[in-house]
């Protein structure tokens, strides 16, 4: 059997998407057309949308309630970091498999799993009568998490006219850069006001309707590939990404004599190469669980390193910030969440319109000013001392927000338009890998220079807050340094040509 990603009806231009829609689809469509069209992709795509951002909006609102949940279980800081450690685990072991598992079955059958493994969790979450049951919740959340955003992704472009991928990307925007950004504010708000369960209680209800919803809004008659997944893919690819993202999320642990992250890490790389190697004969002989071919596209592969960087100073902001304010400025969990939500707010209301830019003028004349305002917003952040006014925190930090919906919307437009049909799935299951390799590169980078600050600092006779002032200081500026290799690169992000195929051919066969 053929999936009806994977071809286009070449004798009419036409293409035909899965999901909701049926039938040849133009990429420039007639008004009578677009109207039809608009009626039917934009339901399902705002169920998606609107499920993606509550489950992203999930994996940053435990991290404000630690304290609370060692008291309550009797664990320690090194236990209890594993609801948050477990989550990226598992993001980093499940992402890798959607770019096949998006092929195999239907958007309906992949969609109703994702929502249903993360109501269970949240259900187990709520109920948790012990630590372990509470995590055991986190991973069941996870599993859904990692599925939905390739998932989104992947029914936008198949569904989307080329003209208007911009604008919707914009919304997703909103999901992969603000959901996190403002998870410890919404967590820290609820908490204040009744307990860390309710995080769990009032999100219970909302995937609950998501799930009915897609059960009546996504409707799916397309062909599904009936090849069978590969075991040792899987296994090999376990070893490589999780312990590439444990290794980087316990690194700190080696100031303190412990250097197993460093052995799982060198393990994790070692295992990376080989599934690498591995995945490239299976694309030659058979069906690979993830499929390398996208970097064959210049635009593609710059545009996800510049995205890597952007996701790196995301998480090594929301980690760090809370850090400075709470330790060095002595502000409570729910000020400290509530100077970050403006910037949050500002991500959330320019990316739509940044979509629409980007439709108009393509990605250059976004992405270029974009990176320098992000580099900007980091270097002016790590001037901040021990007594700086806090409204400049905040201005500092929009000013940073600005400049990443600057990026993040035209740069997975243009990149993932860059790429073939059949490697639309593939694509979007890399881009979402490498970005919880980012996001945990980043939070290790920051935080280990923060300890590394932090600890000169006070052997020079700072005191304890002192020295978390001058320890983030550290953090931001060595983020600074890292964002200037974004601004070098912006140039080279180019908008996606109206044949990609062709392109992609064209470049494959140079190199």
């Amino acid at each position: 059997m053929t999936n009806q990603r994977d071809h286009d009806d070449t004798s009419t231009g036409a293409v035909q998407v899965p999901g909701p829609i049926t039938g040849p689809i133009n990429t420039m469509p007639t008004a009578e057309e677009q109207e039809k069209l608009t009626g039917r992709v934009v339901p399902v795509m705002t169920v998606l949308v609107v499920t993606a951002f509550m489950m992203i909006l999930n994996e940053t609102t435990l991290g404000i309630a630690i304290p609370h949940l060692m008291a309550d279980f009797e664990v320690t800081q090194t236990t209890a970091q594993w609801l948050s450690t477990g989550f990226m685990l598992t993001m980093a072991i499940v992402i890798p498999a959607t770019g096949f598992i998006i092929q195999r079955y239907t958007t309906r059958a992949i969609f109703m799993f994702a929502v249903g493994s993360f109501i269970l969790g949240t259900l187990l979450a709520a109920l948790a009568p012990t630590f372990a049951v509470i995590v055991v919740a986190r991973v069941l959340q996870a599993i859904g998490t990692a599925i939905i955003m390739p998932l989104l992704m992947t029914t936008m472009l198949t569904s989307v006219p080329v003209q208007h991928r911009g604008t919707v990307m914009g919304f997703i925007s909103v999901v992969i850069s603000v959901a996190p950004a403002i998870g410890p504010s919404v967590s820290g708000l609820i908490i204040q006001a009744l307990d860390w369960r309710w995080i769990f209680f009032i999100m219970l209800p909302l995937a609950v309707i998501a799930l009915v919803l897609g059960l009546i809004l996504i409707r799916t008659d397309e062909d599904i590939i009936g090849a069978r997944i590969s075991i040792p893919s899987l296994l090999i690819s376990a070893v490589a990404f999780g312990g590439i993202v444990y290794g980087l999320s316990t690194i700190s642990e080696v100031f303190a004599g412990n250097w197993l992250p460093v052995v799982v890490l060198a393990a994790g790389a070692i295992a990376l190469v080989i599934f690498v190697i591995y995945q490239n004969r299976l694309t030659r002989t058979g069906t690979p669980l993830l499929d390398f071919r996208p970097f064959r596209s210049r635009n593609y592969t710059v545009a996800v390193i510049v995205v890597m960087i952007a996701m790196a100073s995301i998480f090594g902001t929301i980690i760090v910030m809370p850090l400075y304010l709470q330790l060095g400025r002595g502000l409570s969990v729910l000020d400290a969440g509530l100077l970050l939500l403006p910037g949050g707010l500002v991500m959330g209301l320019a990316a739509p319109f940044i979509g629409r830019i980007y439709d108009k003028v393509g990605p250059r004349p976004l992405v270029i000013p974009g990176t320098v305002v992000v580099s900007a917003g980091i270097f002016l952040i790590s001037m901040l001392g021990d007594n700086t006014p806090l409204w400049e925190l905040t201005a500092f930090h929009v000013l940073m927000s600005v400049g990443m919906s600057m990026l993040m919307t035209p740069l997975m437009t243009a990149s993932l338009g860059s790429l073939p049909r059949p490697l639309y799935s593939h694509g979007s299951a890399i881009m979402n890998t490498l970005q919880q390799l980012a996001g945990a590169a980043g939070t290790a980078v920051f935080i280990a220079v923060l300890a590394i600050g932090a600890g000169a600092a006070e052997a020079r006779g700072l005191d304890a807050a002192a020295a978390q002032v001058e320890g983030a200081q550290h953090a931001f500026l060595v983020g600074g340094f890292v964002s200037l290799v974004a601004v070098a690169l912006s140039p080279l992000v180019k908008k996606p040509v109206d044949d990609p195929d062709a392109q992609f051919a064209l470049e494959a066969a140079a190199r």
